[in-house]
């Protein structure tokens, strides 16, 4: 059997928002924490685990007392953004995304890749769960072992930050995709140059998939301020509240996105269709222009005894005069109406 330290990314112990030195495995820091907490002290754990077996996070959910129901959903992975609660414990999962740095939107296969946090947070824990090779939470543990002040807040404050930091990096990703929807939307209209559906419909994609990270959201960021101010304090639901404005910010931009890319297929595909009706004309005008020596050369192929100016020795100048001359006409007609 595996053992937990060998997912455990890091493991705290915090007493009125300052972190204990020393290192302590999972059960050890909870029963430390409890230990203080007796003694009159705010305490809590924070431990961060990435990517666990069934066994693995069996283990924790049996120390923490986790819901078997939520640590198999930490152990499967592939979560909607969603927020659960288990009587005195809440299980928010959160979908991370990163920014695929690319050349060529037209060449790259991926702009945006897709990760999961899950967050459980009980009075006196919290225990992270990350999927995916981004997403590190180690720069928002730095932040918050530098502010004891946000700390004394309890585990919440933890989930409020972590989701912060999430929602954080929606807006930096969406920023980013601005640059290639603008790329794509040059390309697309510029003179001279054939319109290629494919990359519109790349982007469209990945700006789909960045929706279905980012809107589900919305739901659990409401039931926090509604359903559960028994569990959260309100200077935690005061923070929560400001990360769920920047949440609401980033899906309008998303919507944005989406409406501008579905606009700009509908008018590259209005280009494709209006370059083939040109090339169609094109393709008539020549085949209109050929039929006139196609026809007086079938005629004269026949092979007829009596046919008119047959035999007469400037009869076939005179045809290849005349053929010459209808060509010159419907060419120059054709040329008048724009068809070539």
């Amino acid at each position: 059997m595996a053992p937990v330290t060998q997912v455990m990314v890091d493991c705290g112990v915090y007493v009125d928002g300052m972190r204990l030195p020393g290192t302590y495995t999972h059960a050890d820091a909870l029963a430390k924490a409890r230990e203080i907490q007796q003694a009159g002290q705010m305490a809590f754990v924070w431990i961060g685990l990435h990517e666990p077996n069934e066994r693995q996070m069996h283990d924790v959910a049996e120390v923490f007392g986790l819901h078997p129901l939520a640590a198999e959903d930490a152990v499967q992975a592939h979560q909607r953004p969603k927020l659960e609660r288990y009587d005195e414990t809440l299980f928010l999962v959160l979908k991370t995304v990163n920014y695929v740095p690319h050349d060529s939107v037209v060449l790259t296969r991926e702009i945006v890749e897709t990760g999961e946090i899950m967050i459980f947070v009980g009075k006196d824990f919290v225990v992270t769960v990350r999927h995916g090779e981004h997403g590190g939470l180690s720069e928002v543990r730095k932040r918050m072992d530098a502010d004891p002040e946000h700390m004394r807040l309890g585990p919440h404050a933890v989930m409020h930050a972590i989701a912060d930091h999430v929602v954080d990096h929606y807006l930096e990703v969406t920023n980013l995709m601005a640059a290639d929807i603008d790329a794509i939307e040059e390309v697309a209209f510029a003179p001279g140059h054939r319109t290629d559906v494919e990359p519109i419909y790349q982007i469209k994609r990945e700006v789909v998939e960045l929706r279905r990270c980012v809107n589900p959201l919305s739901v659990p960021f409401q039931r926090i301020q509604s359903e559960h101010k028994d569990l959260i304090s309100k200077e935690v639901r005061r923070y929560l509240r400001d990360v769920a404005d920047h949440h609401s910010q980033v899906a309008e931009q998303i919507a944005s996105y989406d409406e501008m890319l579905s606009s700009l297929v509908h008018a590259a595909l209005a280009r494709v269709e209006l370059q083939q009706n040109i090339d169609m004309r094109k393709i008539s005008a020549w085949a209109g222009i050929l039929a006139v020596p196609t026809m007086i050369a079938g005629i004269y192929g026949m092979n007829f005894d009596w046919m008119p100016i047959l035999g007469w020795k400037w009869g076939y100048p005179v045809v290849m005069a005349v053929m010459t001359g209808l060509c010159l006409i419907l060419y120059r007609n054709f040329r008048r109406r724009h068809w070539l």
